[in-house]
């Protein structure tokens, strides 16, 4: 049985944290629809907990890597594309032709930013990290973590 709660992160945006008995399936933005197969947690969730402390660390800028257990749902090229966005380093950004060097699938550029947006388990797997298409949000991390704001000029004009 899944269990979500809805928090606002202080300095940060409203959140849903979707967690499985084998760690956290889905951190989604507003406006969410409800799980399914789902309840509200009532109580106490430790990964659910955890992950919310780590997000507020994160938002505060103590926090560059998340520690969580992770249970991604999506075909094997998409977990492809989700492991290698875990391995970018905090401040950094890469384009959807570099995550699909690094996957193997050089062709796959456009695939890459398919499972980029697709990705369910937003800021613990950076997603705003890699570049092709841009969002307000995704700006708005990237400076938080110190990408140059020129540097952001580019994002979404690719």
């Amino acid at each position: 049985m899944l269990q979500w709660v809805d928090a606002q992160v202080p300095a940060g945006p409203d959140l849903r944290l979707v967690a499985s008995p084998s760690g956290i399936r889905t951190i989604a933005f507003q406006p969410w629809p409800a799980p399914a197969e789902s309840r509200h947690a009532t109580g106490p969730v430790a990964v659910l907990e955890e992950a919310l402390r780590q997000l507020e660390a994160y938002f505060r800028g103590e926090l560059r890597d998340f520690d969580l257990p992770l249970d991604m749902q999506g075909t094997d090229f998409q977990k492809r594309v989700w492991r290698q966005l875990q391995a970018i380093p905090y401040g950094q950004t890469r384009s959807y032709s570099q995550i699909a060097q690094a996957i193997g699938s050089p062709h796959a550029v456009r695939a890459v930013g398919a499972a980029n947006g697709a990705n369910p388990i937003a800021i613990v797997v950076p997603c705003h990290r890699v570049y092709g298409g841009g969002l307000p949000l995704k700006k708005r991390l990237l400076e938080m973590e110190g990408v140059v704001s020129a540097s952001l000029d580019g994002i979404g004009s690719q």
